[in-house]
């Protein structure tokens, strides 16, 4: 599917109930995000990660990259988190795992990255009747529309009431 899709609120919840989240939906989040120095540094801080990689510039100029790189996991929790507000907010039971994690390109401080959801598999869930598990491929791309982040999460999400 290639058309954009504009996600209304329904009965309350922002995101889609199983039944709406068919397999080769794709999503184009609004929402795009510029990467802050800021944002590198808290979330460094916050997870106790002190690789040079991230917060040494002398450091990173030396390596193949040439300057900071941007904590991949703060990537990841970016694609997954723009993601919610369109897809899975307040439809959600929980998140069973993540599968198949990548960065294929790096990114640095000052990027600007857009995002999108794809459902690439859905079934109903064999122990609970009101939910089905959907698996979500969810993509992040640069300004330059390089892929930066690619993974896929297997949610559990419940059926429209």
């Amino acid at each position: 599917m290639d058309d954009d899709v504009t996600v209304e609120p329904v009965d309350g919840a922002a995101g889609r109930w199983f039944e709406e989240l068919p397999v080769g939906l794709v999503v184009r989040h609004a929402l795009t995000r510029t990467v802050t120095e800021a944002d590198n540094l808290m979330f460094c801080a916050l997870t106790h990660n002190p690789q040079p990689l991230h917060l040494d510039a002398t450091f990173a100029a030396d390596t193949e990259f040439g300057e900071r790189l941007v904590n991949s996991l703060f990537t990841l929790g970016l694609v997954v988190g723009v993601s919610v507000g369109d897809t899975t907010l307040g439809t959600t039971v929980a998140n069973l795992g993540f599968d198949e994690s990548a960065f294929p390109a790096p990114v640095f401080i000052g990027d600007t990255l857009r995002f999108e959801t794809e459902v690439v598999a859905a079934r109903a869930s064999g122990s609970r009747p009101d939910a089905g598990i959907v698996t979500f491929e969810h993509r992040a791309h640069n300004q330059r529309d390089e892929l930066v982040c690619r993974t896929r999460r297997n949610a559990l999400m419940h059926r429209r009431p």
